[in-house]
């Protein structure tokens, strides 16, 4: 029903081989760009086919990579990140579990197109199976000479490092990820061009396993193609969406790129459970807002959600229905945002444990009318932190004050959580409110 380019050797309880891989054509785009194409060539493909980075931000990746001057400095480095520790979002695990070479291909063409000459595989300590199957992968493409020294005896050599991080939220964003692999602590660098001064102050590209994994596949059938798979007009390719939450089949599902969420939630994801009726929707990982029902037949993809004021991210989606306290769900993603906070500026540090904190008195029965007030300052207050963190960590407490205002005053009036008897409130947090 839907065509599959990313999961095309999508196999039952096992990745496919790099020879099933290379059965497909796997590899070749390679061979044939190192003998014919420059890296302007490889770029040029990228910006006809419209690719954005498929890790929240949606930057066009081949913009990215041009920002690596011909005559940068030498070493050069590619990112390649499946830190995946946005709540919600684990496509990037699911696709090297499916097509572990089409990732391995795509960094390689990436550190062609920069001219790079290695590559840093991120992945968080929890995927330790993946680490250690894309490890294996690894040596697999070395020894069949796609990888390595004089890559299929040309002038070009390359290698792929496996890197385990320390585990933290906060890593996935690009400059912080390279104070991680350099040992230190993951602060954002805001005023640092990645492409000038990255890894060791040497130019470094960062993209996710998505966005890599989507360039052989632009170079084989052409920029052209890639952009007509899209349903919608100024989008490009498939997507890897993530739903999770009240329905029937949740999973990980390849779909067109602009594809509204009804057709998601009612062909790929079967439904609403039984007994449950939607409520609301996160469309793109934690870091977004709460929709209502109202937005279904949004296109699912980044013009779409700007154009009714909301953002993509990672095209994560998380459902809930009639029985879900918002309250309750927001203070959970609070809670976790609160915790991988990197601590170094004050809005991000102080405000996400105050808005915890009020969001808690709420949902426990100590709310207050004024509390709302100070749940919308604090929002706003969010946008002021340093880097994008903060302001995207507050997307579900605005979605809340918009859309459940209601709920949130129910809260207060009733003395607690008038969903109570269904899901109690847990005080079982990672420390008191009066902490």
């Amino acid at each position: 029903m839907y065509e599959q380019v990313l999961f095309k050797n999508r196999r039952a309880g096992r990745p496919a081989t790099i020879s099933e891989y290379r059965a497909g054509g796997g590899y070749q785009v390679l061979a044939d760009v190192i003998k014919k194409n420059s890296r302007a060539d490889l770029i040029d493909c990228l910006k006809e086919s419209g690719l954005r980075g498929r890790g929240g931000a949606g930057f066009p990746t081949w913009r990215k990579w041009s920002f690596v001057r011909p005559d940068a400095p030498h070493p050069r480095y590619i990112g390649a990140n499946t830190d995946e520790m946005e709540p919600g979002t684990y496509k990037d695990r699911v696709l090297v579990n499916t097509d572990p070479h089409l990732v391995i291909e795509g960094i390689v063409l990436a550190g062609y197109a920069i001219g790079a000459q290695k590559a840093f595989y991120f992945i968080r300590p929890t995927y330790e199976m993946d680490a250690e199957l894309i490890e294996g992968e690894i040596r697999v493409a070395k020894e069949a000479g796609v990888l390595g020294d004089r890559i299929l005896g040309s002038d070009f050599s390359f290698d792929i490092v496996v890197h385990r991080s320390a585990g933290r939220y906060i890593c996935g964003e690009a400059t912080a990820m390279v104070q991680a692999i350099m040992g230190k602590r993951a602060h954002p660098q805001k005023d640092v061009h990645m492409t000038d001064k990255g890894l060791w102050n040497k130019p470094t590209v960062v993209n996710n396993a998505e966005t890599l994994a989507c360039v052989p596949l632009i170079v084989k059938n052409g920029g052209a193609w890639f952009k007509g798979l899209a349903r919608t007009p100024n989008a490009a390719g498939t997507k890897l969406y993530c739903i999770s939450g009240k329905v029937k089949q949740p999973g990980c599902y390849e779909l067109p790129m602009g594809i509204p969420l009804r057709e998601i939630l009612e062909n790929l994801a079967g439904g609403m459970l039984p007994g449950s009726e939607l409520k609301a929707f996160i469309p793109g990982g934690a870091s977004t807002s709460y929709m209502p029902p109202k937005f279904l037949d949004v296109a699912m993809d980044d013009e779409g959600l700007q154009a009714v004021g909301h953002r993509f991210g990672t095209g994560a989606i998380m459902v809930f229905d009639q029985h879900s306290c918002m309250v309750a769900a927001t203070l959970n993603l609070m809670e976790y945002f609160a915790r991988e906070s990197c601590g170094f500026c004050t809005p991000c540090r102080e405000g996400f444990p105050y808005i915890r904190d009020l969001l808690w008195r709420i949902e426990t029965g100590e709310g207050k009318e004024e509390y709302i007030t100070m749940l919308r300052e604090m929002a706003g207050h969010m946008q002021k932190a340093y880097c994008a963190f903060a302001p995207g960590a507050a997307e579900p407490l605005r979605g809340l004050l918009e859309y459940f205002e209601a709920e949130i005053r129910e809260h207060i009036s009733q003395r607690g959580c008038p969903f109570k008897e269904k899901y109690p409130p847990s005080r079982d947090l990672w420390y008191p409110p009066e902490a």
